[in-house]
């Protein structure tokens, strides 16, 4: 059984909604969901925030956030997994901010390092995960398969 297939039955196992807010991955992971039976029984709404201003308007990242730390970062996610359950009324919330590539990356925040936050009914956990420079759609599939497995694994 595929991961978008044992999240969705994980997610309807608990009775939970679920909510991305993504940036890199650009509605991936929502996309990836949405192609599973019953996927509209967990799933009113997502967010695709690439830019900083759509972060802050529609899920409510801060800008202090943004600028103390860059976009991406784990605190950003934090606040995007945390506005995007806030925003949807979801009991899951995700965040997912990073740098594909093939540009854009620096020597702190290299191409491939994308940053996870994860919000499960109020509790939000961090990761950042260093994909390397894999080219930018496999640091993007590779970056929704993490996020599935994980959920999998905490819920």
């Amino acid at each position: 059984m595929a991961l978008e297939e044992q999240l969705v039955d994980k997610l309807l196992e608990k009775n939970y909604k679920i909510s991305f807010a993504e940036s890199c991955t650009g509605g991936l992971c929502c996309g990836t969901l949405v192609n599973v039976t019953n996927a509209s029984k967990v799933l009113d709404m997502s967010f695709v925030t690439y830019s900083n201003e759509s972060k802050m308007k529609l899920i409510g990242v801060k800008a202090d956030t943004i600028l103390a730390n860059g976009v991406v970062s784990e605190e950003v996610a934090y606040e995007m997994a945390e506005g995007a359950a806030a925003t949807a009324g979801s009991e899951i919330g995700v965040g997912i901010t990073g740098v594909a590539g093939p540009g854009g990356g620096t020597d702190k925040k290299p191409v491939g390092m994308v940053c996870f936050g994860f919000s499960v009914n109020g509790k939000t956990t961090t990761f950042t995960k260093q994909f390397g420079e894999i080219g930018r759609n496999q640091v993007r599939k590779s970056s929704v398969e993490f996020v599935f497995q994980t959920l999998i694994e905490m819920i």
